[in-house]
């Protein structure tokens, strides 16, 4: 799958064929600039009258003109179809992240995963602009010179020939030997590192809590160390092919005038010799470019790899995943029957978290699991942590798949679309995620229609009405990740983007956890009595103890069962 990320971060022929037409012409330029200038100056010593000079002179004043030119427009097109073509690239990485999060992503370290969709998505458009685009111009532009030598001075071009193909084949072999390992060693550190100053930001008042700043700042620092010295070991490999191309192009100017020595002054003039002998000067520093592209190729190829990494075209096992084209329409919560009837519907339900490898994990975290819920109801599953409390909320919002049947108002889950399910069923995470946006952002996009008066009155509903006016109304800032609000008040929030929403079936996962116990009764009276005005169907899952009169029955799972 690899290969399919590289053809997706190469653009299209017709994208980039202006970018490379404009960088063949300012090399090829280039290059002529240098030897028409080689050739006025020699045949100007020989003092011919000045319009013998007039075709070069303009020449030179042309090509160095067209030599800028032909630069600006490569730049301006190839870097126009590079962005262009790595904006595909992440919308298609974010496409297939979305299809297997979150219980695809649930063993991802978030910080090298960040490195991945950042770092390793960028270095993508090197492919374009630093190894196709070099490869061609310089194969191109060496073809050219080869041939403009040899019309000159057979034997000049023969020499020019071999010297080049001997640039293209020891730089190319050496370049990729010496980045062999590199790379994948780069990309390794950088997302280490990206990892660490994640975990510090994130985590740093517990660290200072902690008193262990220091020692995860020592590691952080060693983790930068080492990434320099990654980094010096391959700048020091481009500089080693850089010297030896210089070698093979002194080598190769040196031969080439011994070749076209007999000739001067038999049939080869002094204009044309010197022409002959600076032309491979010229074309060599073009051709120098081609061991650098090798070296940006084995970090592309690299960073194509840790992309394909973080977000797999195979979908791991039984993580559920959603195909549906972007145009699809948005889920449609189902109609379900009077209070009383069957909500849902569990058989002899299994299931087991993805390993890393994309893998079923080999012990299930749920097994067997049997469970009808009637609409009304407010059922309450206890457990001890890791009993599987979440991961049958996984299973009921269809992030997870199963074994066993599982049924949404008597229809089969697997004859709905996942859209479907999860706008039937809503799930209230243990922690979560508000954005960085003021409160009625936070709230809208539950549902876009809502006027404040709607918003206002549904945190009303959860016990938010005093808080938002002492916060200065709807346009209050929740901070980064709702660092501006408690526990309590985040579950509130969450709370009334689902009432919003209109779910008729509601899971509750853990709700109380991380709150003071002192508010956590509280707490979850309110939500379960906000819930339950609408008629909202209730599956509550706490280790908190909850009041027998804000539930209608308890169920507990213990070991992946219904004890």
């Amino acid at each position: 799958m690899t290969n399919s990320i590289l053809r997706t971060a190469q653009p299209s022929l017709r994208r980039s064929w202006p970018g490379l037409a404009a960088g063949v012409l300012s090399a090829l330029s280039g290059v002529a600039l240098l030897a028409m200038s080689a050739y006025l100056i020699t045949r100007a010593a020989e003092q011919p009258p000045i319009l013998y000079l007039s075709i070069a002179i303009v020449s030179v004043r042309l090509f160095a003109l067209t030599r800028a030119v032909f630069r600006y427009l490569e730049r301006v097109a190839s870097h126009d179809a590079a962005f262009r073509q790595l904006a595909v690239v992440r919308t298609g990485l974010y496409r297939r992240l979305v299809r297997i999060a979150p219980a695809g992503l649930s063993r991802t370290d978030r910080g090298d995963l960040l490195s991945r969709v950042v770092s390793d998505v960028d270095a993508l458009q090197d492919l374009p602009l630093r190894v196709a685009q070099p490869l061609v111009i310089s194969g191109v532009s060496a073809l050219a010179a080869v041939v403009a030598v040899f019309i000159v001075a057979p034997r000049a071009g023969l020499v020019l020939l071999v010297g080049l193909l001997v640039a293209f084949v020891v730089g190319c072999l050496l370049a990729s030997r010496l980045a062999r390992t590199s790379e994948m060693d780069l990309a390794e550190r950088r997302g280490a590192l990206s990892a660490a100053v994640l975990d510090t930001v994130q985590n740093l008042d517990v660290l200072v809590a902690f008193g262990a700043i220091d020692r995860q700042l020592d590691r952080v620092d060693a983790l930068d160390a080492d990434l320099r010295g990654a980094s010096l070991r391959r700048a020091s490999s481009a500089g080693i092919v850089a010297g030896l191309i210089a070698l093979v192009s002194g080598a190769t100017v040196l031969f080439t005038i011994v070749a076209a020595a007999p000739s001067l002054g038999h049939g080869l003039t002094g204009p044309e010799f010197a022409l002959v002998a600076l032309v491979p000067l010229a074309v060599f520093e073009v051709v120098g470019a081609v061991p650098v592209a090798v070296l940006a190729w084995r970090k592309v190829a690299a960073s194509a790899r840790r992309v394909d990494e973080a977000a797999p075209s195979s979908s791991p096992v039984g993580v559920v995943i959603d195909d549906e084209p972007d145009d699809a329409p948005a889920g449609v919560a189902l109609e379900l029957g009077p209070v009383g009837s069957p909500a849902l519907t569990l058989a002899g339900v299994g299931a087991a978290w993805p390993e890393p490898d994309g893998g079923a994990s080999s012990s299930p975290a749920l097994s067997d699991v049997t469970l009808e819920v009637a609409v009304g109801d407010r059922v309450l599953i206890e457990g001890p942590s890791g009993a599987g409390k979440t991961t049958l909320a996984q299973v009921l919002v269809r992030f997870l798949d199963h074994s066993g049947s599982y049924r949404i108002g008597g229809v089969a889950d697997a004859e709905l679309r996942p859209a479907d399910v999860r706008a039937t069923v809503g799930l209230i995470e243990q922690t979560p995620y508000l954005f960085d946006e003021n409160v009625r952002q936070n709230l809208l996009f539950a549902r876009d229609t809502a006027t404040d008066d709607e918003l206002t009155a549904v945190l009303e509903r959860v016990g938010l009405g005093e808080w938002l006016r002492e916060r200065g109304g709807l346009t209050a800032r929740l901070g980064e990740r709702g660092e501006l609000v408690s526990g309590g008040q985040a579950q509130r929030i969450s709370l009334a983007r689902a009432l919003l929403r209109g779910f008729p079936i509601l899971v509750l996962d853990e709700p109380a956890a991380g709150v003071d116990p002192a508010v956590a009764d509280v707490l979850l009276r309110d939500l379960l009595t906000a819930a339950a005005a609408d008629g909202t169907t209730v599956i509550l899952i706490s280790h908190v103890p909850v009041a027998a009169s804000l539930v209608t029955r308890r169920v507990r799972l213990v070991g992946g069962r219904l004890a």
